[in-house]
């Protein structure tokens, strides 16, 4: 990513870039400034952008030959077109003969590194991996999104926003401005900010929603899901409390038959310890085999959203009814 910083610095820029990788905030956001200091918002005729399976490389390659309009560059942005997995129909081949005015920008949630195309971007071009950064790495992003806003954040808000929303920076993104707009007047983001702005209807409503689902009780579970939904609560963050919650109830269940005490069980589980009694309750809807055929099934549902496979709401809500409607079957068998 350094490259590219300093391509945008110099405005010297290379015949084609990739961006592929996990972090699906890293791979827009590194698009968007490309596509920003290529091609402002003001300029429309030297920017194509192409989208999904079934991109013709014929149509790709007339765009490419095209001089750019009273400008240095044209940009061409295509993303998940699949090339990287399925190949190009030879693509790659053509990409070096492209005009120099001409920048193509892949962006794409999954690439074969041993691929014909994967190997002549590097050659010719760059490819950046965008990663999920480390907990480490997220906190000092977290703080220098607060002090683009002019504010601080404590260590322990910083503690908070990520055992709540995860590591997936779209969603923390999104509770930093929710944060914004709370603390407007504040000059320091605080423990009791995250407390009362980021999680604890939601939470109250996937407890509910996982009472149901252990009920059989599809319909509720669903309509809990759209007053989620509803409220815009992100889909990717109701899945991270739901996957999240289904894993406390694992720890409970386990710490539950070692016979540990509770208080040890809710220092353990993360969870207060007046609420372990109804965990204990919720327990006693699941087998624990069950519980982890749950969480391993939520697990794969964020890696195939990750990955482009299919769209987040749907993707989620397939998963509920899969949930509250399966009570001794495999999840996904």
């Amino acid at each position: 990513m350094k490259t590219i910083n300093e391509d945008i610095q110099n405005n010297e820029w290379k015949r084609v870039y990739l961006l592929y990788g996990d972090e699906a905030y890293l791979r827009h956001q590194y698009r968007d400034r490309i596509r920003e200091a290529l091609c402002p918002e003001a300029d429309d005729m030297n920017l194509s952008r192409l989208e999904g399976k079934g991109i013709s490389p014929v149509e790709v390659a007339e765009l490419a030959e095209t001089l750019p309009f009273f400008a240095e560059h044209r940009l061409i942005i295509i993303e998940e077109s699949g090339w990287f997995k399925a190949g190009s129909n030879g693509f790659e081949e053509q990409l070096p003969q492209f005009p120099d005015t001409t920048v193509i920008l892949f962006v794409e949630s999954e690439v074969d590194k041993r691929g014909r195309l994967f190997r002549t971007v590097k050659e010719i071009g760059y490819a950046a991996e965008m990663k999920t950064p480390s907990e480490k790495e997220l906190a000092v992003w977290l703080r220098k999104q607060c002090s683009a806003e002019k504010k601080q954040i404590t260590d322990e808000a910083v503690r908070a926003l990520l055992e709540q929303a995860g590591t997936n920076m779209n969603l923390l993104q999104m509770e930093l401005e929710k944060l914004f707009s709370y603390a407007w007047d504040q000059d320091t983001i605080t423990l009791t900010a995250v407390q009362e702005v980021c999680s604890n209807q939601a939470e109250n409503q996937i407890f509910d929603m996982l009472d149901a689902i252990g009920n059989q009780d599809r319909e509720k579970a669903l309509d809990l899901y759209h007053d989620l939904l509803a409220l815009r609560e992100p889909a990717m963050r109701i899945l991270y409390l739901l996957t999240r919650q289904i894993n406390i109830l694992l720890q409970v269940s386990e710490m539950s038959r070692l016979h540990m005490d509770s208080k040890t069980i809710a220092s353990k589980a993360g969870i207060p310890p007046f609420t372990l009694g109804k965990y204990k309750k919720q327990i006693g809807q699941f087998s624990y085999s069950r519980l982890l055929e749950m969480l391993e099934a939520c697990q794969e549902v964020d890696e195939g959203i990750k990955r482009g496979r299919y769209q987040d709401v749907i993707g989620i809500e397939l998963l509920i009814v899969d949930f509250s409607t399966k009570e001794k079957e495999s999840i996904g068998g």
